[in-house]
């Protein structure tokens, strides 16, 4: 592409389509194979959070890795696009083979089967993932082009998320049905197989119009990242510290939840078409995610004019209103998951506000390292927001799979003999309790300490931020 070259609207519309097939293949991952192996498959909850874990913190690592793997890369159609290719193909195949476990297998073989692909379900998508985001400055001009880009490609990720939490339920149920499965269970085993293979090859398409329409320029640079560099800029820089604590304090509460709600629909909330009532909540909550970075944050910032650091503790009560009201609202009525929509109004705002508030804070950070040590660290800051995402994810789904664990809360343990069950009638009132308390009490002591943390630790008020900003651009202008 010339470099006076502007993006084409075509261009942009592939760049977003990508976007949509990679976070419609790591929501169904993110999201269900805990569900897939631990609960239809029969694999033990806490060798799936063993191998979670394990793999997220493995792929966390491996990001740095794949940077300087990519970044070497030279071809004749550039250094990212082939990458690109290559890890959506070998990722779409394991995605697949990852949902189509032979039930055959027994326990220590389905355990190994699950280890085994999810593991290089990670190390496939990072291969995709990495030269994907990076390959932006490949064929964009800086300032406000790139920006909106980048802003685009986000937005279409958000879609692709939110596209497999609505249908992919209903889907997997549907084609179960229409491919004959005998009972509840055989309908989830035939119906994730299918679906999976639907959207692998959606995921395919969607990445080789992209490979397809978006050229890059073969010149272009890409600053790689070691583990070593994330550790080293987090030690000498106590605010990039103070961030990262808190986005592990707040995203493991939230992904507590996130891990386990579907248990909660299933073996709670009950009813013989608790996944209806799961989707419709899910996509409540994931349209309130959206809204609330939207509207409610540029709201509470620009409209009501709060700092971000205020902000950010009334979305931690927020938080932590929402997930007493849902505690209140289980031992009371949960006959409506309409009612439920209350508690998840809170809990997806704050899910939402974070997730801006994340990038600003550690935004902040860069300028104050500057100024302290004398060094830039920005790429090296926003490395590090890769890897604890990845690390928090981690740790709650291997509480939720402790969970699980100790409440005995499985499809194996519940009569298959319909295709239409009321899993709940079968779960006893304590398992029901654990469950309840786990999805609650943990995040918001989670959320507390969080708050706590951050109040007592980050001092980059607005005003800071703005000064220390004022001094680096005096620091740079004596030194040119």
């Amino acid at each position: 592409m010339d470099s006076k070259q502007t993006l084409t609207g075509r261009a942009k519309f592939s760049y977003a389509l990508g976007a949509v097939g990679k976070d419609m293949v790591y929501m169904l991952s993110a999201s269900y194979v805990l569900y897939y192996f631990q609960d239809i498959m029969g694999v033990s909850a806490i060798a799936m959070g063993t191998i979670l874990l394990a793999a997220r913190v493995f792929d966390a690592f491996n990001d740095p890795i794949m940077g300087v793997i990519v970044a070497k890369t030279k071809t004749r159609w550039g250094k990212f696009r082939p990458w690109l290719l290559i890890g959506t193909l070998t990722n779409a195949v394991v995605l697949y083979l990852m949902f189509a476990a032979p039930p055959t297998l027994d326990a220590a073989g389905l355990t190994a089967y699950a280890a085994v692909t999810y593991i290089l379900w990670g190390v496939t998508y990072t291969m995709m993932d990495i030269p994907y985001w990076s390959m932006i400055p490949a064929f964009t001009e800086g300032g406000k082009e790139r920006e909106g880009l980048t802003t685009l490609a986000r937005s279409a990720a958000g879609v692709g998320s939110a596209i497999i939490t609505i249908i992919t339920l209903i889907s997997v149920h549907a084609l179960g049905n229409l491919f004959g499965g005998a009972n509840a269970r055989e309908i989830e085993i035939v119906g994730f197989r299918w679906f999976s293979l639907v959207i692998a090859v959606v995921f395919v398409l969607f990445t080789i119009i992209t490979c397809i329409n978006v050229k890059e320029k073969s010149t272009v640079e890409m600053e790689t990242v070691s583990v070593g560099q994330m550790f080293k800029a987090l030690l000498q820089n106590d605010q990039a510290m103070t961030v990262t604590i808190t986005i592990v304090l707040v995203n493991g509460a939230l992904y507590i939840t996130s891990n386990l709600v579907l248990y909660f629909f299933k073996y709670d909330f009950g009813g013989t078409g608790w996944y209806n009532d799961y989707t419709l909540f899910s996509t409540f909550g994931g349209g309130i995610q959206i809204l609330s970075m939207m509207f409610l944050y540029p709201l509470l910032r620009n409209g009501l004019k709060l700092s971000n650091t205020r902000i950010f503790y009334v979305s931690m009560g927020m938080g932590a209103a929402g997930y007493a009201v849902l505690l209140v609202l289980t031992f009371t009525n949960m006959s409506s998951v309409f009612l439920l929509c209350i508690p998840a109004f809170f809990i997806f705002a704050t899910n939402g506000i974070n997730s801006i508030l994340t990038t600003v804070f550690l935004a902040n950070t860069v300028d104050y390292g500057e100024l302290k040590n004398n060094r830039r660290d920005e790429s090296v800051i926003f490395s590090m927001q890769t890897f604890v995402v990845k690390l928090a994810s981690g740790v709650a789904a291997f509480i939720a799979s402790v969970c699980l664990q100790v409440n005995q809360l499985s499809n194996a343990a519940v009569s298959e003999a319909d295709k239409l069950v009321d899993f709940s009638a079968s779960v006893s009132t304590s398992a029901k309790v654990g469950l309840r308390m786990t999805m609650t009490f943990i995040p918001i002591a989670g959320l507390i300490v969080a708050f706590f943390w951050f109040r007592k630790k980050y001092f980059l008020t607005d005003e800071k931020v703005e000064e220390i900003a004022r001094q680096v651009k005096e620091r740079r202008g004596g030194e040119t």
